[in-house]
C-alpha cells in the first residue's frame, strides 16, 4: 500500500476530545488504502508547562536533563492516541523518537536529525498498523534522548515521508500559507502552491507557518508537503518543486520578523583581520547574523551594522565587550526598535524591477530603512517598529498577496 505521513500539533491535540476527532480523520485515511504514520507534538501548552517546572527545580537546569523532561510530553500524546484507535477496532502502536530509529546529532536543546532507521516502521505498517510516532525528539550517538527544538515536529514529519518515500501533510489551526501572515493583513490571499525555496526563504525570515529546517528536508528529497487545516475540510497549500507557473508572479509572499536587532559598531580599523576577528566571536558563541553592512572613512576607520536575533542580547553585549576590549576607541550601540520586512518570489530572478518598485512605494509612504538586504529571490527591509503595518499595507495591497 502506499503510505502517507500526517502530523498534528499540539493545539490540535491539546485534549483528548480533540484527538477523537482527529482519530475519525486518519481512520478515513486508513480506509483509503493508505499506510498512516502520524506524528503528533505534546497536547496544548506541555513543553513550556515542562519549561516552568524544570526553572522550578533549577536556577540553571542541565540541557540534557531538559531534553529527558520535555520529550515526555510527545510520549503522552502518542500514548494516548494509540489508546484511541486501538479502542475504536484499529490496531495502532506508538513510538518515540528513539523506538522510531530517529539518529541526531549536535547541542541538546536543538538537536538534528542524521539518519532515520525506518526498519521498525515499516514492520508495523506491514502488519496493518497505525503507528504513533512522537516528534521534537531522537536519540544521540550516545543514547541520549534529544529534542529538535522549535518546529521539530515538523522536521519529524518532513524527515520520515523522505525515508519511507512519501509526503508529508501537516496540519494545524492554519487553512494554508498565505501571501502574508491574515493577522497583520486581513486580506491575504491563500497560496494554492509554493515553491520549497520560496517557502524556506520565507520561514528563515520570519514566517511561522513551517521550520525552515523541515522545508530543507523537503528540498533536498523533493519530498512534496500539504499544510491545511486540522479540523475543516477546505483546500490547503502545496509546498513543492518550482515550476514555469510558479514565476509567473514577481511576489509570492511578505514575511515579518520583530526578534530582531540591529548592532551597530563604529570606529573600528579599516583593516580585514578586524572585521574577521568580530564575526569569528560572534560565531565561536553560536550567534546566528543576519544583514550585514560595512561603510569605510578616509580617516582608516570603518563602521559595520548588522542584525541578529533579540534572543542573543546578552551573549552579544559580552562579545562587544572583548572587542572594545582590544580596540579601545570602537563604540557600539544595539537598536531594538527593530522589525524585517521581506518579500520573497522565484518571479524575481526573471522580472526587473521588483527592487525599485519597493523603494517607490516606502519612499511615497513616507517609510523609512535602516538596513537592506538582497538574495536571489528575496528583499529584505530592516524598519521602525511603528511603520511594521504601513509598510505590510502597503506592499501586500500592490503585489496583490
Amino acid at each position: 500500500m502506499n503510505t502517507v505521513v500526517l502530523k498534528y500539533g499540539g493545539s490540535s491535540v491539546s485534549s483528548v476530545e480533540k484527538m477523537k476527532a482527529l482519530a475519525q480523520r486518519i481512520l478515513q485515511r486508513r480506509d483509503a488504502g493508505l499506510d498512516v504514520v502520524v506524528v503528533v507534538s505534546a497536547m496544548g501548552k506541555t513543553t513550556n508547562h515542562l519549561l516552568e517546572l524544570a526553572h522550578e527545580a533549577s536556577s540553571s537546569p542541565s540541557k540534557r536533563e531538559i531534553d529527558l523532561l520535555l520529550s515526555t510530553g510527545e510520549q503522552v500524546s502518542i500514548s494516548l492516541f494509540s489508546m484511541i484507535l486501538n479502542d475504536m477496532g484499529y490496531p495502532a502502536i506508538g513510538l518515540t523518537g528513539t523506538q522510531a530509529g530517529i539518529k541526531t546529532k549536535g547541542l541538546h536543546t536543538r538537536n538534528t536529525i542524521e539518519d532515520i532507521d525506518v526498519s521498525r516502521i515499516q514492520k508495523h505498517l506491514s502488519e496493518g498498523k497505525i503507528v504513533l510516532v512522537a516528534g521534537f525528539q531522537g536519540v544521540n550517538a550516545l543514547g541520549d534522548i534529544t529534542t529538535l527544538g522549535r518546529g521539530g515536529s515538523d522536521t519529524t514529519a518532513v524527515a520520515l515521508a523522505s525515508k519511507l518515500a512519501c509526503n508529508a501533510e501537516i496540519y494545524t489551526d492554519v487553512q494554508g500559507i498565505y501571501g502574508v501572515d491574515p493577522r497583520l493583513y486581513p486580506n491575504a490571499n491563500k497560496l494554492d502552491f509554493i515553491s520549497f525555496e520560496e517557502m524556506k526563504e520565507m520561514a528563515f525570515l520570519g514566517a511561522k507557518v513551517m521550520e525552515p529546517r523541515s522545508i530543507e528536508i523537503a528540498h533536498r528529497f523533493n519530498t512534496a508537503v500539504y499544510v491545511g487545516s486540522a479540523h475543516e475540510d477546505v483546500p490547503g497549500t502545496w509546498i513543492k518543486e518550482s515550476d514555469a507557473s510558479m514565476e509567473e508572479k514577481s511576489i509570492s509572499g511578505l514575511s515579518v520578523s520583530e526578534n530582531v536587532m540591529m548592532v551597530n559598531v563604529r570606529k573600528l580599523p579599516a583593516q580585514a583581520k578586524h572585521m574577521a576577528n568580530l564575526f569569528i566571536r560572534l560565531a565561536e558563541n553560536d550567534i546566528n547574523v543576519d544583514m550585514i553592512t560595512q561603510s569605510q572613512h578616509p580617516n582608516g576607520m570603518m563602521d559595520v551594522a548588522f542584525t541578529t536575533s533579540l534572543e542573543e542580547l546578552d551573549m552579544v553585549q559580552s562579545v562587544l565587550k572583548t572587542i572594545t576590549d582590544e580596540v579601545p576607541q570602537c563604540e557600539w550601540d544595539i537598536d531594538q526598535d527593530c522589525v524585517k520586512v521581506s518579500v520573497v518570489g522565484i518571479g524575481m530572478r526573471t522580472q526587473t524591477g521588483v527592487a525599485a518598485k519597493l523603494f517607490a512605494l516606502l519612499s511615497d509612504a513616507d517609510i523609512g530603512f535602516k538596513l537592506v538586504t538582497t538574495s536571489e529571490i528575496s528583499i529584505s527591509y530592516t524598519l521602525s517598529k511603528k511603520d511594521k503595518l504601513r509598510a505590510v499595507d502597503v506592499i501586500a495591497e500592490h503585489f496583490h498577496l
